[in-house]
């Protein structure tokens, strides 16, 4: 019996409110309602991964994301919480200590960005999907989730003006990360809030294109549905399914399950 590929997929863009979150938290979600086993990384000090996800407070969690890599790897099985809102969603808590962590990094750790991909190897083969939720910065926190990353998701918030705000200075990190990262594949941008009709949106479509590079063709629209799934700790299918945004989430994972071979079905190329 061959061993299980693990898929650890960052999403990242230091731009905040771009709907990273919102991508880990409902691909998670989707993932699990095929079958797969998924572990959801809170790299935020903000947590909001965490407070959707995780059924206690990220203060009242022992050993968080921030206590994972700054100790040592036996504490690997405490930080990882199994009951969770989301039935087939694991999760390590961020927590506001991260904000620390990263100078801590600095003075304590002999390869600073390798801290997380060396902590989390022995879940290879354990878990199908790893979504790690970067923070909105491009320093060592971010670095960490590409240097332990398989893929990488940039989500772009379609319908701001400032969408694409500073993606080159993303694009020269992730260039950086690949000599400790070689594998490390980008899978597209993804627009967030996207409505085809607003000129701003097609602005942003055509500059994703052309600063990231790849586009991934599935858009995710604008929805009040967000946040109130996000008020009642639930995915965005167990909410309403029906609604065109659980939908887009839907065609995503599965567009991502086919792409990256995440369920084992045997390729016809």
């Amino acid at each position: 019996m061959s061993e299980k590929n693990t898929t650890v997929i960052a999403v990242a863009n230091h731009k905040g409110g771009c709907g990273k979150t919102t991508t880990v938290v409902n691909l998670s979600a989707e993932f699990a309602k095929m079958g797969l086993s998924v572990l959801v990384i809170d790299l935020d000090p903000q947590a909001n991964a965490s407070l959707h996800i995780g059924k206690k407070h990220p203060s009242e969690i022992v050993v968080t994301c921030a206590e994972l890599l700054l100790s040592e790897i036996e504490r690997l099985p405490l930080a990882i919480q199994t009951e969770t809102n989301i039935e087939g969603v694991s999760l390590i808590y961020g927590s506001l200590a991260l904000g620390k962590t990263e100078d801590e990094l600095k003075d304590y750790a002999p390869r600073p960005s390798e801290e997380l991909r060396d902590k989390i190897k022995p879940l290879h083969g354990i878990f199908d999907v790893i979504l790690i939720d970067c923070p909105p910065s491009l320093k060592l926190l971010t670095s960490n989730a590409l240097a332990a990353a398989t893929h990488l998701i940039v989500p772009v918030e379609s319908g701001s003006q400032y969408g694409m705000y500073g993606v080159t200075d993303l694009m020269k990190l992730v260039d950086k990360i690949h000599r400790i990262n070689p594998g490390l594949q980008l899978i597209g941008a993804l627009l967030i809030r996207h409505d085809e009709r607003q000129t701003v949106c097609k602005l942003i479509e055509a500059s994703a294109r052309e600063q990231i590079g790849k586009l991934i063709n599935i858009r995710i629209p604008s929805s009040t549905k967000v946040n109130q799934s996000a008020i009642a700790q639930m995915s965005l299918h167990a909410l309403d399914r029906s609604s065109k945004v659980a939908r887009e989430f839907r065609r995503l994972a599965e567009y991502l399950a086919e792409h990256l071979d995440l369920l084992g079905s045997p390729k016809n190329d």
